[in-house]
């Protein structure tokens, strides 16, 4: 892991002390709850909404969809924890906030349908459990993919995180069904672009504590602006019990099936090269750029988590790539920060009634906040390509296949539907096309030149040496002194 500059004789804006790299600085504990809060905001609708779909699917009873949605918000703190603190070699130890992966929605759903009237809930733990440890296994031969992502590539995926997270944020804005009588209300998106001004305008003119806590500010004045125009939903609220223990195989013992194993390990595949491009973004944020040891550490936390996970009742385990943009517009760059909000996740659990109150915040608000967020991650990617040399050809088309190749299922979500379904996993992740993309173009462009320049080590009688130079990044050369007058 590359080193960190140590600032001494002087503390930091939060008063944490300087002489530690931000990441591992411990806060005062009312600023860790109240920017762990914002993590939780941030992530609250993308953890719940996966066992609300599946569930539903299911027809799952109100108490038992209550108890899937608590295992979710449970297992989520546990998984957030174990990345961000780390046990052994296990979590990434950066602000890191792991939860249920909405890429494994489609598959559970398949499950759902193919089995009829026996427990899915079973089959998909079950599947979710070896997806799980197969993970955990793989996590430290997976890891060795970080060589091959020099800034170009880098940045690009980072960049299509950003891009590919936009109609997230402007689908909780206008609704998910086109065809519903409300869609794109004009107070559903006057609402959304309020609290997208009011973010904005609250990191502008806020100082200090407050500037930090700009985004959920925002949550809070858009949500009480939203009561009266009657787009709060109360209804989880008001069913939800106070307080309930989700103990191990309470929704299901896990069974086994060949196939739905293989789509889930698939979705695990999946998630974990997604995790992998979040942890180099993150790196890349909070300075401190990862390397094998940091990813594969990373990785068996998802491992881990998702195995566990499937004890609870939750699910897959990844990356929530949106948290990565509100370290990037917040610069709370503290693990402990993230591990607070694993710690809240895990109250939330405990306590659904607690966890219904963060459910109050309407889609439309959540929205106009989730559009600063992940233009944030976007802008962090733009960045990170600053440092490649973008005047090369060779490299500008990197950049352009593929972003071009990652935006297709964002903008055409159905643009792969004649595939087969288990190449649908893959291609369906505009993350996941975008990386694979970037890496293989990286390879063919700047690879195969490098290693022609090896091959041809003299120019002109001089010998000509590359200094440092990675695929993708800008070689450097230097002359030897014999024969050679830029020595002279």
């Amino acid at each position: 892991m590359a080193p960190f500059k140590v600032r001494r004789n002087r503390s930091n804006r939060d008063g944490a002390p300087a002489d530690v790299h931000p990441v591992d600085e411990v806060l005062p504990p009312t600023r860790m709850l109240a920017f762990g809060v914002q993590h939780i905001a941030a992530m609250y609708a993308g953890v719940v909404a996966p066992p609300l779909i599946v569930g539903e699917a299911i027809g799952l009873p109100p108490l038992q969809m209550t108890l899937l949605i608590g295992a979710s918000l449970l297992t989520a703190g546990l998984a957030t924890m174990l990345q961000s603190l780390g046990v052994w070699k296990i979590g990434a130890r950066l602000p890191f906030v792991n939860g249920v992966t909405f890429g494994s929605v489609a598959p559970m759903l398949a499950i759902v349908a193919q089995q009829g009237q026996h427990n899915p809930l079973s089959v998909i733990y079950g599947s979710v459990l070896i997806a799980g440890m197969l993970a955990f296994v793989a996590a430290p031969y997976f890891s060795r993919l970080v060589r091959f992502f020099p800034p170009v590539v880098n940045g690009t995926v980072i960049t299509l995180i950003g891009l590919s997270l936009m109609p997230v944020g402007i689908k909780w804005i206008a609704g998910q069904n086109p065809e519903a009588p409300d869609y794109a209300a004009p107070e559903k998106i006057a609402l959304g672009a309020l609290t997208f001004a009011l973010v904005l305008l609250f990191n502008r003119f806020l100082k200090g504590f407050w500037n930090r806590i700009a985004l959920l500010i925002g949550l809070v004045v858009g949500t009480l602006i939203a009561w009266p125009v009657g787009l709060i939903d109360t209804t989880t609220f008001e069913s939800a019990p106070v307080f309930n223990v989700p103990t191990p195989f309470e929704l299901g013992t896990p069974t086994f099936s060949l196939t739905a194993t293989i789509s889930i390990c698939i979705v695990m595949l999946v998630a974990m090269m997604e995790s992998t491009a979040d942890m180099i973004a993150l790196g890349e944020i909070v300075d401190r750029p990862v390397d094998e040891k940091t990813i594969a550490a990373g990785l068996r936390a998802d491992g881990a988590g998702s195995a566990l996970s499937a004890v609870f009742g939750g699910f897959t385990c990844s990356a929530f790539a949106q948290n990565i943009g509100l370290v990037a517009l917040t610069r709370v760059r503290s693990r402990f920060v993230v591990a607070t909000a694993g710690g809240v996740l895990v109250l939330l659990g405990l306590f659904p009634v607690v966890g219904a109150v963060v459910s109050l915040v309407p889609q439309p608000v959540l929205g106009g906040a989730a559009l600063v967020l992940f233009g944030s991650v976007a802008t962090s990617g733009i960045r990170t390509l600053g440092k490649s040399d973008l005047g090369d050809p060779f490299n500008s088309l990197i950049v352009a296949g593929s972003l071009g190749i990652g935006m297709i299922p964002v903008v055409a979500p159905q643009f792969y539907e004649h595939f087969p379904a288990a190449m649908r996993t893959v291609l369906d992740s505009g993350i996941s096309t975008g990386c694979l993309a970037a890496l293989l173009l990286n390879l063919l462009f700047n690879a195969m030149r490098k290693q022609r320049r090896e091959s041809e080590p003299t120019v002109g009688g001089d010998t000509v040496a590359v200094v440092g130079t990675a695929p993708g990044e800008v070689p450097q050369h230097r002359a030897s002194a014999q024969g050679s007058d830029a020595t002279k």
